[in-house]
């Protein structure tokens, strides 16, 4: 069955769309060859709830103050699905404007914190020495040394406080019970939203249309099982949901098909861990060695990062599941190699 896509008309900058009774969507430029991002306002009363806030630069501000003018009654609430740029960024100064208090997750509001302060294994030095050992170029790493994570640079400011929203709570905007979906794999603590009374589901970047959200490990936790955790989160995704659910993704368009869309999913990264494996076969490999395989076309060094830490995941899944054996060269570099049975 192929996906259904009910509103095929973008949202123009500064104007909103309602896709279910009280739910409108904004469409966000993004400096990136991923161009938008989506953001959702909920009415909630006489007021509004804002659920995601934008990449922080002057456009997409000036966008926020064209859409707050136009508001009929307060910000009541903001709400950020992951720690991303495109989802937190503007989270600080949407508060500063509004008034509102934000809600996260604990792993996303903690995570943010320490990216931006390149900490506890996250930040520009952990990625360099992590890449290092999964044989990338050292004309690549002093790229990455020099350019950094650019977190800070992407989000001006992070909020210090929070309301915090666990797995399994439910979240009411305008009389209406929003049920906390956590997904694990894309980010630490990733919130979708999902409305039964309205047949909505918020899925942020966890359920995207035509693409696969990326699937990182991260150099505090180097032997994470990122893509599995992805795998079983969507699992656990589509039994929930009717088929006629109105997914909301972070990019792409609206649509439904929510089990159609997850089986896609789950059958592209079956085969993509196939490749892994058979390239694995005749002599040991590093996670930088197969980026061919996994992508199969030039990368740009920032396409590069997000590319390492997806590769490293699914040799990871592999060599946990008992397909593939690790080991270490006299250089120091991790390889992998297909297990005979």
């Amino acid at each position: 069955m192929s996906l259904h896509y009910p509103f095929p008309d973008l949202p123009a900058a500064g104007e909103k769309t309602e896709v279910a009774p009280g739910v409108f969507w904004l469409r966000m430029p993004l400096p990136f060859q991923l161009d938008h991002v989506n953001l959702w306002l909920l009415r909630d009363a006489d007021g509004w709830v804002i659920i995601d806030t934008g990449f922080a630069n002057d456009a997409v501000r000036a966008i926020w103050e064209q859409i707050l003018a136009q508001l009929d009654g307060p910000v009541t609430r903001i709400i950020v699905t992951h720690f991303h740029p495109d989802h937190l960024g503007l989270a600080t100064w949407l508060m500063e404007k509004t008034g509102a208090p934000l809600s996260m997750t604990s792993g996303e509001f903690l995570t943010a914190h320490v990216v931006w302060n390149e900490v506890g294994g996250h930040g520009a030095a952990f990625m360099v020495d992590q890449f290092r050992r999964h044989g990338l170029s050292a004309g690549l790493l002093e790229k990455f040394a020099k350019r950094g994570s650019g977190y800070r640079m992407a989000i001006p400011a992070l909020p210090d406080y929070y309301t915090r929203i666990k797995s399994g709570d439910v979240v009411t905007v305008n009389g209406e019970k929003w049920q906390i979906i956590v997904g694990h794999g894309h980010s630490p603590e990733h919130m979708a939203l999902y409305c039964a009374e309205l047949g909505v589901l918020i899925s942020g970047d966890m359920l995207l249309p035509k693409i696969s959200t990326n699937i990182s490990v991260f150099a505090a936790t180097p032997e994470a099982d990122a893509l599995g955790w992805f795998l079983d989160s969507l699992s656990a995704m589509a039994t929930e949901m009717p088929l006629e659910t109105l997914v909301l993704p972070s990019h792409g368009l609206p649509f439904t098909g929510v089990q159609p869309r997850v089986e896609a999913l789950q059958a592209h990264h079956q085969e993509r861990l196939q490749a892994l494996e058979t390239s694995c076969q005749n002599a040991p490999q590093s996670a930088a060695g197969l980026l061919d395989v996994l992508f199969g076309r030039v990368l740009d060094t920032h396409q590069t990062m997000f590319a390492m830490g997806e590769a490293i995941a699914h040799l990871n899944y592999l060599e946990q599941a008992g397909r593939l054996s690790r080991s270490v060269d006299a250089d120091g570099v991790i390889r992998y190699m297909r297990l005979q049975h």
